[in-house]
């Protein structure tokens, strides 16, 4: 059983995600967990004058927010009416990586899936800041769909990486897993003047094929440039579908999410992107 949560700010984009959602796992038995957070509404708003008020608004919140989720629910089934999916909705006044992580934790969920902005769609930025948030501390792999993205099955899927950190064997089993449903072919992207060499990088690498075994596993090696660069380029020229990368410490994309804004970076995948986080998950 799959189970995925869906942030949701009822945008477009938002919804635009849950469509990738249920078509991508349509063959798998999947329990959908659609959440909205509204903390911030309420306290952003300009009507907090007084406790009455405060109040009032919360409880306002509250039942919009039901109100939305149970209208998505009758779209999303009249949609993509598959009997082997489930919904379970929830509204919370929380901040949404709280409320995030206290569902993955108590529901088990092995991924969340998101746009890569939402409701206030700044067309300057890449990555929305509810996005990078949960990027950054929700405890689960995070799969981001660009704005109006199509879905397409991903037949080709690129995963660069230095081969010098271990990976969470869960978290691979859920690329493995898509990579075998799709017959998709794998392309490991390491970037360097040098080839692997040391043990550390050799046993990864073992690792890594061994979860991948039943796959196309391809090796590509490049020489040492501007990484946003040289991965952007793979993305196009070998029709890529979906960009797999591992967050950990002194990791490329740690450090695109350390900036200010992404955008600094020029990180801009218009496939969806899915980002492994690289630690040990503690489930209750």
């Amino acid at each position: 059983m799959r189970k995925i949560l869906l942030p949701t700010d009822f945008s477009e984009n938002a919804f635009n995600a849950l469509k990738y959602a249920v078509e991508l796992f349509k063959y798998e038995k999947s329990e959908f967990y659609l959440l909205h957070a509204y903390a911030d509404e309420v306290y952003n708003s300009g009507a907090l004058a007084s406790e009455d008020n405060f109040k009032e608004l919360k409880l306002s919140s509250k039942e919009n927010s039901k109100s939305e989720l149970n209208t998505i629910l009758e779209k999303i089934r009249k949609l993509s009416p598959n009997p082997k999916h489930v919904f379970f909705t929830k509204s919370a006044f929380g901040s949404l990586v709280d409320e995030a992580n206290d569902l993955i934790n108590k529901e088990n969920i092995d991924l969340a899936v998101m746009g890569t902005r939402g409701k206030t769609n700044e067309r300057i930025l890449t990555f929305g800041t509810n996005t990078i948030q949960v990027i950054k501390y929700v405890q689960c792999p995070v799969l981001c769909i660009p704005e109006n993205y199509k879905y397409k099955t991903p037949k080709q899927i690129l995963f660069p990486t230095n081969f010098l950190i271990p990976y969470q064997r869960r978290e691979l089993k859920l690329v493995a897993d898509l990579a075998r449903s799709y017959r998709s072919e794998m392309h490991m992207l390491y970037i360097s003047n040098f080839p692997i060499n040391s043990y550390r990088q050799k046993d990864n690498e073992l690792f890594l094929k061994e979860q991948f075994a039943d796959e196309i596993f391809n090796f590509h090696r490049v020489d040492e440039g501007e990484k946003t660069a040289v991965i952007l380029k793979h993305l196009e020229f070998m029709n890529i579908d979906l960009l797999v990368m591992v967050r950990s410490r002194y990791t490329y994309l740690e450090s695109i999410i350390q900036e200010s804004t992404i955008d600094k970076i020029g990180l801009d995948p218009k496939i969806p992107f899915l980002v492994l986080q690289n630690y040990h998950r503690e489930i209750s």
